[in-house]
């Protein structure tokens, strides 16, 4: 009996499956974008936004804190430019943040 490997098997599954695929990039889009905001603006104050989805390539941020928000607005572009470096590629060209 000869097994496939699990990465071999998803690889290809999401090759086959766009939807997947697009739900998976998202994901990680979301997961760049929470460090992103870790790194720039320490763990206390990013702990108060929280990335929620990826739209038309723009990303949606809920914040609890009002500084957050302010923060965010000030400092978009450079938030957006250090999401796609780290991404490798262009994803996201704007944010909209929920205060």
């Amino acid at each position: 009996m000869s097994f496939t490997p699990l990465g071999d098997t998803l690889h290809e599954k999401m090759g086959q499956n766009t939807t997947l695929k697009k739900q998976v990039e998202s994901a990680e889009i979301l997961e760049i974008t929470q460090d992103v905001l870790r790194d720039m603006f320490g763990e206390e104050l990013a702990g108060t936004a929280k990335p929620l989805f990826l739209k038309n390539r723009t990303m949606t941020i809920s914040c609890n804190s009002s500084a957050m928000a302010q923060e965010i607005r000030v400092n978009q572009h450079d938030i957006v430019s250090a999401i796609n470096k780290k991404a490798g590629k262009n994803e996201v060209d704007r944010i909209r943040y929920l205060a």
